[in-house]
């Protein structure tokens, strides 16, 4: 199960990469500024998939996962621990369910294709992280 498209990117820029000095440091699940990326990530990768006038930027969402990776290695964290981190399936459960809680929050339900549509282009819109990997076809 992926974790979204962006977190299949931020798993293939681990490898390019060298790691960073190794410093006591919260569990990246914990890490606000990963997590939300990620759930964001989620976010658009669940609207690009339901709703067919939106797709997906996939070159900005490779974009955004070397940032991302960068970010977490400066902070201290290594390739090995990214890695992990993106294969947790527990921590992957935390991140749909809290895409999921958002989604449906948002009028995004299986039931209402439309309500997924209609995020799409407030995300978009609003500039948010999740709008920037998406567009209107």
């Amino acid at each position: 199960m992926k974790l979204s498209f962006l977190a299949p990117a931020l798993l293939v820029a681990t490898g390019f990469l060298g790691a960073a000095g190794a410093a006591a440091k919260a569990p990246l699940g914990t890490v606000s500024y990963v997590t939300d990326r990620l759930v964001a990530a989620r976010v658009a990768d669940r609207i690009r998939k339901t709703c067919p006038t939106i797709g997906a930027r996939f070159i900005r969402a490779y974009s955004e996962a070397r940032a991302l990776q960068d970010w977490a290695l400066d902070q201290g964290y290594s390739r090995e621990e990214v890695k992990a981190f993106l294969k947790d399936k527990a921590e992957k459960q935390k991140i749909y369910a809290r895409a999921e809680d958002y989604l449906v929050r948002n009028g995004a339900t299986p039931e209402n294709v439309e309500g997924f549509c209609a995020l799409g282009q407030k995300e978009i819109a609003g500039g948010t992280i999740a709008g920037s990997l998406i567009y209107e076809k």
